[in-house]
């Protein structure tokens, strides 16, 4: 279930302020960060790449991808409209917006 990288509350900070973990590619060293769900996280010393995914009960639970899994990552879209001068974008899950050029 858990990692058991940090077993202390001291161990987590030196972890987190050594720059060794990445939430989706970028380093992270607030040890509060809210990742979620289909969030990757990479551990750069032990070459380890997981994606948040949830269990049948609802509760987070990381995910063992490869490295190349890690490169991307999986949004479900909510909402797709047209902007300024008639450019589409969707907005994802997470907040990230996405423009797109016309396919007409």
């Amino acid at each position: 279930e858990r990692l058991k990288y940090a077993l202390t509350y001291r161990e987590v900070k030196m972890i987190v302020m050594q720059r060794l973990i990445k939430v989706d590619g970028k380093v992270r060293t607030d040890m509060f960060f809210p990742a979620g769900f289909m969030d990757v996280v990479q551990i750069e010393q032990t070459k380890e790449n997981f994606r948040l995914l949830y269990d049948t009960k609802g509760k987070f639970v990381l995910h063992k991808i490869v490295k190349e899994e890690a490169t991307y990552k999986l949004c479900n879209v909510k909402k797709v409209t047209r902007g300024p001068k008639g450019t589409p974008y969707c907005i994802t899950h997470d907040g990230r917006t996405l423009r797109y050029p016309d396919p007409d």
